[in-house]
């Protein structure tokens, strides 16, 4: 709050929730849960508040199918998804000369197979949002 002040803190935080709720209550209907989301906001030349970059997509949200999430946090896994996690996760278990990958650039290169998966789990999502 300090940065923007508590009445535009305030403004950013209703407007989210709002726009979450919206969007979740729709992908509910689809049978999709929005998990979280991440919005990015800014302030045009005149001072108006502007809701920018991406929003509500796979790679800044985590959109996780009704059925089967319960079962996975159940187990301690990660829900199946259609988002960036099969990424993530991928990530995490790649071994470079036999260790797990830093995080420091250079990331790995991904797979065919992972980036072919990852763009089927994203059509999915919209499929089904779409329907």
């Amino acid at each position: 709050m300090a940065v923007v002040g508590a009445d535009l803190a305030e403004k950013i935080k209703r407007i989210s929730i709002e726009i979450y709720q919206t969007a979740a209550a729709f992908a509910l209907t689809k049978g999709i849960i929005i998990a979280d989301t991440k919005f990015e906001f800014g302030l045009s030349e005149d001072g108006t508040l502007t809701l920018m970059d991406e929003v509500l997509t796979p790679d800044s949200s985590r959109y996780w199918p009704l059925e089967g999430y319960e079962a996975a946090f159940t187990a301690g896994q990660n829900p199946p998804s259609y988002d960036k996690q099969f990424v993530r996760d991928w990530l995490e278990a790649v071994r470079i000369n036999g260790k797990p990958w830093d995080k420091t650039p250079p990331a790995p290169r991904l797979p065919d197979d992972v980036t072919a998966k990852t763009a089927a789990k994203y059509q999915e999502a919209l499929t089904r949002l779409m329907a």
